[in-house]
């Protein structure tokens, strides 16, 4: 079990809740594995935990849009079939990762979104909730100094020091098949509609039983013009060792489009890739181990 938390220049004094909120990500994806779950449950269960923390960029306490709204985009992809779940601009769902995988597990469609994924979801026993219930403090200030300060003109908007805290996961079950799932509630005082990398397949998530299971995240267009979730998926099908093919597809995103961000895959049999060109990436790995408790932490 794979987990991120975003990948920017994390503050100092912003690190020890980064780091504590994806330790408790990744444990509650084990868990659900330990408890019989597949791996489309371990990675639900690992980013709905980061979904209802305010620390990240996911669920209650995202980014404003420029109408001060939450909009939530998610997407998880099974490996061994291939069917993948995804939503775009909600604003009625705590946990959008939820309706995401309602969608792979129910729905003959792949995407919905807007009013229609919201419908979607509340027919399949998904409860709606306020977009005020999504808003915290924090974000309507920063909202509001943004705008202040013509955060759209400046420099380094989409820079590798602004907060870019999508979550994901992606996970290895006993059957040995292999999830991915990528949450985020996008860029502040981005324009209402838009749509980043996270909840697209094969830009911020991707999963295939013969390559890998990856999630991304940081500045979302490169990403979508590169489609860098497949690029890498495919460099492991090919040979390429997950952890050679993560620091791959950061120096192709950085050589091609001057991107940023973090990546994690994981492929069936066990091998690992994290890779970020960021200051920090909020990341953490849980295993089978010899301790007592039968879990590893890796941070």
């Amino acid at each position: 079990m794979l987990v991120h938390g975003g990948a920017w220049a994390i503050p100092d004094d912003a690190v020890d809740a980064h780091l504590k909120g994806v330790q408790a990500a990744a444990a509650a994806g084990f868990q659900a594995m330990q408890r019989g779950g597949s791996c489309l449950d371990a990675v639900e269960a690992a980013v709905a935990a980061m979904e209802d923390d305010e620390t990240f960029d996911a669920g209650r306490g995202s980014f404003l849009n420029m109408d001060g709204r939450v909009q939530l985009d998610a997407c998880m992809m099974d490996g061994a079939t291939l069917r993948a779940g995804g939503v775009g601009c909600v604003e009625h769902i705590r946990n959008p990762i939820s309706a995401a995988k309602k969608i792979l597990t129910d729905s003959p469609h792949v995407y919905f979104v807007a009013t229609g994924a919201e419908r979607f979801a509340q027919e399949h026993g998904i409860e709606l909730c306020s977009n005020d219930d999504l808003v915290i403090p924090r974000e309507v200030e920063r909202l509001r100094e943004a705008k202040q300060q013509g955060y759209l003109e400046m420099p380094d908007e989409f820079g590798p020091m602004r907060s870019h805290d999508t979550v994901g996961a992606v996970a290895l079950d006993r059957e040995g098949n292999i999830a991915a799932a990528t949450s985020t509630g996008g860029t502040l005082n981005k324009a209402p509609g838009r749509v980043g990398d996270s909840s697209l397949i094969g830009c911020g998530c991707y999963a295939d039983n013969l390559s890998a299971a990856v999630s991304t995240t940081g500045w979302g267009e490169p990403m979508m013009k590169l489609v860098l979730s497949k690029w890498t998926a495919d460099r492991v099908e090919q040979g390429t060792a997950p952890q050679d093919a993560a620091q791959r597809a950061l120096y192709y995103l950085k050589s091609r489009l001057n991107g940023h961000g973090g990546i994690i895959l994981l492929d069936c049999k066990g091998r690992v890739g994290i890779a970020h060109n960021t200051p920090r990436m909020a990341w953490s790995l849980v295993s089978q181990a010899s301790t007592s408790s039968g879990i590893t932490f890796e941070t």
